[in-house]
């Protein structure tokens, strides 16, 4: 019992610390990505990974932070291609699976799929900011 109670803890602490710094980079906006967390759930390979990294919880915080520092925070909606859509020419590639790690586009972008997802999501930001404007 004590040894769970110590690890919450230490994950609680950490998600502090995470998204304490983000916040302290002092950012022009925040995008973060509505999951489909429940859905992700049903995967029994990667259930109770998903469950210990306490997703809402960090979105909670970040809403909380960015709120008190007066940083734009933008929540990509969840049906938005952010790995499957190419940063160079727009492309959506629908076959892309979970175990692909890097995204081969045919105008010739080769780029490792996470990266790809962070750069659309920018842009994703970027357009709902100017949206506002």
């Amino acid at each position: 019992m004590k040894l769970n109670h110590r690890l919450t803890d230490i994950r609680q602490d950490y998600l502090h610390q995470t998204t304490t710094g983000i916040i302290n980079r002092k950012p022009k906006f925040i995008v973060l990505e509505d999951l489909n967390v429940k859905g992700m759930m049903k995967n029994r390979h990667l259930s109770k990974a998903i469950q210990q990294q306490y997703f809402g919880e960090f979105r909670r915080q970040m809403e909380y932070k960015c709120r008190c520092n007066t940083i734009p925070l933008i929540i990509a909606n969840r049906f938005f291609p952010s790995s499957k859509l190419c940063s160079c020419c727009g492309a959506i590639k629908k076959d892309l699976k979970l175990s692909d790690r890097i995204y081969r586009c045919e105008c010739g972008n080769v780029i490792d799929r996470d990266y790809q997802a962070a750069l659309n999501l920018k842009r994703y930001g970027e357009n709902a900011l100017q949206s506002v404007s």
